[in-house]
């Protein structure tokens, strides 16, 4: 391995120290040896002692993301066979494996590199130069892993298109690693069958990390009227659906997410009970509380209204207009389920905020549960970039 030693300033590294996987560039004192950008280093601390070995890139804020903490670690292609053994390993005791996420970055101490598994295709997210370089080797790693219990992936897609890669100064990218194949995929998730973009669809096609989530809203929803707003292609509408509601209205702005929304509909038949329509939730809300709509289950999941810390303020102004507009169409009695899946949207902010939407809205919340992203996305104590979702589910009364 690259003998470069990157030594941090004193007082220096506390989040690394802490248990941490990022050396940011300004935590830095001096970089010895030769080295490209992409290269494994050592991290020593302003004494010298040893901290770990981690990937080094000059061009990025995140100048170190850490691997390993043994001073005798060999970062080769056993060691990425062991973490994505390890990563598999811990799927199977967690989680249902038909579809999930396979390797999650820092949470499973591969920065930089997110797999997913939709039943025999892998779609992968590349996100730092460093672990780019090893992205082959993971890969056909984890196609021996899984053939050793029996799992054939017919084939491996790269959704590596994110901005995020331009920070690390690497260009944007999609396409198949292998051979081609069809990339609509049919998958099944918690009783429900869907088909899953992966070339087109958003992030890696899917968004895996709400199946808990939504495996509870079945649990809520027989007999009901269920309204569920961002509804991208359908997921939490059709658990709805399967689980036995009156009646389920969907809503995106994508028309794009609404027509596979639809598609999803019918391959589950539940196109008679499940509609979906193309509009603005802001806009379209405040026209279904004027009209006297009212519901028994509410779901609020937008997208990230918020990617930095610089627009937190915005975001909380979004979160609060749209929870406040929801809570006005739930019944008394009935439900509101209702998260954030940015990051930077601290659990205790978000509660704050729903809790000022409630009082706006003159209604009274009851926890039902709070949540947080599956298990195949495993949150990575004092690495918190790993934590992101937050989800509720609150009963709604009317004040009185």
């Amino acid at each position: 391995m690259n003998q470069t030693i990157v030594t941090l300033k004193k007082g220096q590294g506390r989040t690394l120290k802490a248990g941490g996987m990022w050396v940011y560039d300004n935590e830095i004192d001096t970089i010895l040896g030769s080295f490209e950008n992409g290269d494994v280093v050592a991290v020593h601390d302003f004494d010298g002692f040893f901290l770990g070995w981690g990937f080094l890139n000059t061009k990025s804020k995140i100048a170190v993301r850490l691997l390993s903490r043994k001073k005798e670690a060999v970062i080769d292609e056993a060691f990425m066979e062991k973490r994505v053994r390890n990563a598999w390993e811990y799927r199977k005791q967690t989680i249902d494996t038909g579809s999930c996420r396979l390797i999650f970055g820092e949470a499973d101490f591969l920065p930089g590199i997110v797999v997913d598994k939709f039943s025999d295709v892998l779609v992968v997210e590349s996100l730092a130069l460093g672990i780019d370089r090893w992205k082959p080797v993971i890969v056909e790693a984890l196609k021996r892993v899984l053939a050793e219990d029996g799992i054939c992936i017919r084939g491996v897609y790269e959704r590596s298109d994110a901005k995020v890669r331009l920070q690390e100064g690497m260009e944007r990218y999609k396409g198949f690693i292998g051979e081609p194949f069809d990339t609509k995929v049919e998958i099944c998730e918690n009783g429900v069958k869907y088909i899953v973009d992966v070339e087109e669809g958003q992030k890696t096609g899917f968004f895996l990390d709400q199946k808990n989530n939504r495996a509870a809203i079945q649990r809520l929803s027989r007999g009901k009227k269920v309204l569920d707003c961002f509804t991208h292609t359908g997921s939490f509408a059709l658990n709805a659906g399967i689980a036995g509601a009156e009646s389920v209205l969907g809503v995106d702005a994508s028309l794009l997410a609404v027509e596979q929304a639809r598609e999803n509909a019918r391959l589950n038949h539940l196109e008679d009970k499940v509609q979906f329509v193309c509009a603005d939730v802001f806009e379209l809300l405040p026209k279904l509380e004027e009209q006297g709509e009212r519901f028994d289950v509410v779901i609020l999941d937008p997208p990230a209204f918020t990617k930095s810390r610089n627009s937190v303020k915005n975001a909380v102004k979004g979160y609060r207009e749209i929870n406040l507009r929801g809570l006005k169409l739930v019944r008394d009695g009935g439900f509101l389920a209702t998260c954030s899946c940015s990051h930077f949207m601290e659990p205790e902010l978000f509660a704050k905020t729903i809790k000022e939407a409630a009082a706006g809205a003159r209604k009274r919340l009851r926890q039902v549960e709070f949540r947080t992203q599956a298990c195949d996305h495993p949150i990575l104590w004092a690495a918190d970039q790993s934590y992101y979702l937050k989800f509720y589910i609150f009963q709604v009364v009317n004040e009185g």
